[in-house]
């Protein structure tokens, strides 16, 4: 391993599809080969010309152009791109924006694609490909795995590649099988000789049974019985022990075992079949198209960036208005505290709009980390990001400065720098977002400002001289109180103006600061931008816990508890074909009937000559299409029956149909932090009458979750797809059942079995036949299905591209009415023996075909006689039969809005107590914030001799409302975020209204804000010494409580006025500033301006603020060194009244309220889900 470079010699392409939503297609997989380079192209370029010319070989021209272009730097991406463009067939979608959840991109088999095309277009000579057929069809499958198949026997590579339900032609591309099971090598060797292997067993595979699902089928206790053929012996279970055990006796075993016992000859080896060098091109080229990426990201993204600037504009421009110079004198210490406050705002300003770096940071993270080491090292990727960023940096900061914009620009630069080290090291948005918080607040409350040096405690000392944030305001204040504004004395003074004002508030007083903190500044920048290298460079992703059990203990606990719905020949409902006793192969029975729990009212649904379309995509219009809709489906007619269940197919093009009663959607969008089986039971009590006992509804649910095979994950939580939790086999069953349990009479699955192997989707296709069985109407779409699933359909609806029908009708047995039907038109080839008919069918019906043949297939199929009888059917099922009524709900949702909020909050509460990345996070850093703080303010409360004693404590309590307040809103935004996705499919299928929801998530919130509140109130009060009585105690919790509380709901209200979270978080800090600046601490509201002093009565901050103040010192007669009473000063100073507190009180409830309900009414009108 030290005499090669792994990563490059061989390249994973993972199962998950990861890629930055806002590059295209072409441009996604032009990045990679520019950065894997030509590799050993250009050495075996130079070796085959050697070659060709000893045996006078002349090669074909254009193929000999292309071979020395692909091994030529600057042309090699260009036409290497092109070319796996064409083979995975995205070339249509080439300048299509990948896309996310909620950006409109490229369809999930597409992304699958990108994926795969991602690695190929380098120059890795083993690739290990990881499900690479999820979401494709099996047309689709075949083509990527015969174009890995050319490459590897042309270009002598490896590729091991785990495919889900290959079909049969797929599975004949192969030619070694490695076949694991509970992570033991059952067979490793030829293709054509694991039957054998099998059969000396005693199993084998029927004629009509695909050989890769036998062979997934063939080791599983629940499924082996079926295959067992040796009738000399009674059938007993072979473990996958025995089977490995077996394997090294059989004849493949022991030459395998023969070949690796003798070490390998290193003289064989071409020396370029191993890379040595760890990058494919020069570092400074590496360093190139990571610049070239993350300019055109910021131009794609430049909405953020305008916004962001704009923000700053509006913020400055109006803190130059509240600090007007009219207004601004400079005759007093007093004055001069303003000057000082504004430029402490400005600072914090500027420092605080570098929050947004964590979250674009982190969104990042996931591609970083699958491109790290392959294509570039960590410092390529980071480098861009600073120094691209600081052109941004100068415009945000010239819209606040002066002679103050070298500060400025450095104080900009530490902020992101510092977000980006942080967000590198935390890698979650919960964990980097608090402990940005807990930075900012060591920054902010130990910066010299809002607590002064000379009253900081010698424990926290440290704090003050490792500040970023305190060189950065000593510099400026020097700037400014050194100046000629302030050079004049005071009557009863020996000192100027402005050094009097530095020492009041404990600044340093010598001009050589202002260098000082330039130069510490600019090392802070430094250190973090290498901080945040590091962590790139050796950190990884967060690992998460899957939910992962065994086959063999599901099928245990399956075979104990739900023995009904076994695969033995004497229970009913089997899907697979089997061999009989008579050796007679026999066809499924899709006519048995079985009940369920709960009785229902079977529906059918028919439509004539429906058309639908829609606006055309740009990237077409781009390519040259002029039709300004695109058609999706062209004038088809069907009938879907009760009791049958219906294939949708189609080339790529066609579409589905629209939610009808119940819909499974392609994607699994569950609520992350819940079990799987209060997912279910959420859906039944929301979905189920009203009529039905709770008794009943757990004995449906649990028969929902039997049918499905979901017993053995019942206490599992859900988790994020591809992070956490479910597997993708066990989230879809989960999507399947969530939607059973509702009991519909009608069922629409969008690709059911895509990301599952044969047996999972086996046994999701054993759940759907039994639920059809119950005389349920279901219709599915599917894609590459296996000859089992494929003729477990009775019926099929098959449309070609631009969604005109090609055959409307049964399957039949062994799909002979399909094969008749297509093999009775001129010209159609016939189906070879065991070939998979839904392969055949689609390979048959391409539009090449048609143009091989001049036919068009939905003009043969419209003039068929099968086309006839259905329309027949149609016009017989469209009319109601005699005594049947409309179909009428009394109420919008199946149950009263109670129930829903009971329903929605008992989810909220589950979904609470089982994350704890939040809640003991958020818990936790209350503990500590109240600890900082309390430490840093010791006994500030009870300290009221000096006036700036009196502005320690009132910025304790500042502090507090800052930090807590805006990490409350912060924190709660992934989550709304996340829960927002699941709440617009559980909303779409009618579970609950929008206000029940968001009642739910209001109320959650409560709760444990609450509890936030209480834990930081008894720490801080005892610590920081207010007056202990228990009316100032209660006023001072009860503050710290609806501050909290109305923080955290205007950051839920924030996730529901904006498309997405990164948003949300740049629209929150902008009021954020705001509220800092009219709250009162920064200028009072007797030095602000008249025309803005509306907005300090608009500012929740400033009515908190005045309510701690004034419940805790607004009563004291106490004398200040000035001579004023305490009470005195809070009114002549800050305007504060001790007679005003209860209109306070009311007005912090009443934010907390009104960000409730306009948080409630965003969620029921707005939708951004834009796909």
């Amino acid at each position: 391993m030290q005499e090669f470079v792994p990563q490059r010699s061989a390249a994973y392409i993972s199962q998950h599809d990861v890629h930055i939503a806002e590059m295209t297609v072409k441009e996604t997989l032009a990045f990679s080969a520019r950065c894997q380079g030509v590799g050993p192209r250009y050495e075996m370029l130079v070796e085959l010309t050697r070659r060709e010319r000893e045996v006078n070989i002349k090669p074909d021209p254009d193929v000999d152009i292309f071979m020395k272009a692909i091994a030529t730097e600057g042309q090699k991406e260009i036409l290497v791109t092109d070319y796996i463009l064409k083979i995975l067939g995205l070339d249509a979608c080439a300048d299509t924006l990948v896309g996310d959840q909620l950006i409109r991109g490229i369809s999930g088999g597409q992304k699958k694609r990108v994926t795969t095309g991602e690695i190929l277009v380098g120059p890795a000579r083993a690739l290990l490909m990881d499900e690479i057929s999820t979401g494709l069809d099996s047309s689709t499958t075949y083509q990527i795995v015969n174009s890995i198949k050319n490459y590897v026997h042309i270009l002598n590579g490896t590729a091991v590649v785990s495919l889900l339900q290959p079909a049969p032609e797929t599975y004949e591309l192969f030619d070694d099988i490695i076949l694991l099971s509970d992570g033991q090598i059952v067979y490793q060797g030829p293709r054509e000789q694991v039957l054998d292997f099998f059969e000396s067993m005693g199993f084998k595979c029927p004629e009509r049974k695909g050989v890769a699902d036998f062979l997934q089928e063939v080791t599983s206790r629940k499924d082996q019985k079926q295959y067992w053929t040796n009738r000399d012996e009674p059938y007993r279970f072979i473990t996958v022990k025995h089977f490995s055990e077996a394997f090294q006796s059989f004849s493949v075993g022991k030459r395998i075992t023969e070949e690796l016992a003798a070490p390998f000859d290193k003289t064989k080896s071409d020396p370029a079949a191993l890379t040595t060098k760890k990058y494919g091109i020069r570092k400074v080229e590496l360093l190139k198209a990571c610049f070239s990426r993350e300019l055109l990201l910021m131009k794609r993204n430049s909405f953020v960036y305008v916004f962001k600037l704009t923000q700053l504009a509006i913020m400055a421009l109006i803190t130059m208005t509240v600090f007007l110079r009219i207004d601004m004198h400079r005759d007093s210490v007093t004055d001069g505290g303003i000057y000082a406050g504004a430029l402490f705002y400005s600072f914090v300003t500027v420092m605080f709009s570098g929050m947004s770096e964590i979250s674009m940071t982190i969104a990042k993270l996931p591609v970083f980390y699958k491109q790290r080491d392959l294509l570039f090292p960590s410092w390529a990727y980071a480098l861009p990001i600073w120094i691209l960023k600081i052109p941004i940096t100068f415009l945000d900061v010239s819209v606040w400065v002066f002679r103050q914009y070298l500060l400025f620009l450095l104080i900009s630069q530490m902020a992101s720098a510092l977000n980006r080290s942080i967000a590198g090291l935390g890698r979650s948005m919960v964990v980097a977002y608090t402990f940005g918080s807990f930075a900012q607040l060591m920054l902010f409350a130990l910066g010299g400002f809002v607590l002064s040096r000379e009253n900081i405690k010698k424990w926290w000392i440290w704090g003050y001289w490792i500040s970023p944030l305190m060189y950065g305001q000593n510099a400026i204040v020097v700037n400014e109180f050194l100046g000629k504004s302030w050079s004049h004395v005071l009557p009863n003074s020996t000192e100027p103006l402005g050094v009097a004002v530095l020492r009041s508030h404990g600044f340093f007083t010598h001009p050589s600061w202002y260098w000082i903190g330039v130069g510490a500044l600019i090392g802070y920048v430094l250190i973090f931008n290498v901080c945040f290298t590091v962590a790139l460079t050796y950190l990884n992703p967060l690992e998460k816990q899957q939910a992962v059990k065994s086959e063999e203990s599901q099928s245990k606990e399956h075979d104990e508890k739900s023995g009904e719905v076994g695969w033995s020949q004497n229970k009913g409902n089997r899907l697979i074909p089997q061999i009989n006793s008579d050796n007679g192969e026999e066809c499924t029975n899709h006519n048995k009937k079985r009940g369920m729990v709960l009785p229902f009212e079977p529906h059918l649904i028919t439509f004539d000559k429906i058309t639908y379309s829609v606006d055309m995509p740009q990237s077409m219009k781009n390519q040259g299409v002029v039709e300004d809709k695109l058609v999706l489906l062209k004038c088809v007619s069907g009938a879907f029956r009760p009791g049958v269940l219906t294939a949708l197919m189609g080339v790529s093009g066609a579409d589905s149909f629209a939610r009808i009663s119940g819909y499974c959607e392609q994607n699994d969008s569950h609520s992350p932090y819940v079990t799987v089986y209060e997912s279910l039971m959420y859906s039944a009590w929301l979905r189920l009458s009203t009529k039905i006992s709770s008794g009943t509804r757990k004995m449906f649910v649990d028969e929902v979750m039997r049918l499905v095979e979901l017993n053995p994950l019942r206490q599992a939580l859900v988790g994020l797809p591809g992070e956490s939790g479910l597997s993708t086999e066990q989230r879809k069953r989960l999507t399947i059942a969530v939607e059973l349990v509702a009991n519909p009479s009608v069922i629409f699955m969008d690709e059911p079995t895509s990301g599952l192997d044969a047996r999972a989707a086996a046994i999701v296709m054993r759940a759907v036949r039994n639920i059809v069985d119950t005389g349920r109407t279901i219709v599915c779409t599917i894609h590459q299905p296996s000859i089992d699933i494929f003729e477990a359909f009775d019926e099929l609806f098959l449309m070609k591209q631009g969604g005109q029908e090609i055959y409307v009708g049964p399957l039949g047995c062994h799909s002979c009415h399909l094969i008749k039907y297509f093999e009775g038109i001129e010209g159609v080839s016939k189906i070879k023996n065991g070939y998979n008919p839904a392969t055949w069918m689609l390979e048959v019906t391409t539009s090449a075909k048609e143009t091989a043949l001049g036919i068009d297939f939905a003009d043969v199929y419209r003039s068929s006689e099968i086309y006839r009888r259905n329309k027949s059917l149609i016009e017989e099922l469209s009319t109601p039969a005699p005594g049947s009524k409309d179909l009428y709900f009394p109420t919008r949702y199946p149950q009263s809005f109670f129930t829903q909020c009971k329903a929605c909050l008992w989810k909220q509460h589950w979904s609470y107590w089982h994350n704890p990345e939040y809640n003991a996070i958020r818990l936790i850093y209350t503990t500590v914030v109240a600890l900082l703080l309390g430490t840093m303010f010791w006994n500030l409360g009870s300290k009221m001799e000096k006036q700036q004693e009196l502005f320690n404590a009132i910025g304790s309590m500042y502090a507090s409302v800052i930090f807590l307040g805006i990490e409350n809103a912060m924190t709660v935004q992934p989550i709304v975020a996340v829960e927002r996705t699941v709440f617009y499919r559980e909303q779409a299928a009618g579970m609950y209204s929008a206000l029940a929801y968001a009642f739910a998530q209001v109320t959650i919130e409560v709760l444990y804000v609450f509890a936030q509140a209480v834990i930081y109130s008894v720490l801080v009060y005892a610590m920081i010494g207010f007056e202990w009585t228990v009316a100032k105690f209660f006023w001072y919790l009860f503050f710290m409580f609806f501050t909290c509380l109305y923080f955290t709901f205007y950051g839920m209200m924030g996730v529901a006025l904006t498309p997405n979270q990164h948003v949300a978080g740049i629209t929150s800090n902008a009021f954020y500033a705001l509220w800092n600046l009219f709250s009162g601490f920064i200028i009072p509201r007797t030095r602000i301006p008249i025309w803005w002093r509306w907005y300090y009565w608009a500012s929740p901050m400033a009515w908190t603020l005045y309510g701690l103040t004034v419940s805790q010192f607004g009563d004291i007669q106490a004398k200040l060194n000035t001579g004023e009473t305490v009470q005195e000063f809070l009114s002549s100073y800050f305007g504060f009244k001790q007679e005003f507190l209860g209109v306070v009180a009311a007005v912090v409830v009443g934010f907390a309220l009104l960000f409730a309900f306009t948080y409630a009414f965003s969620i029921k009108m707005l939708n951004f889900q834009w796909r």
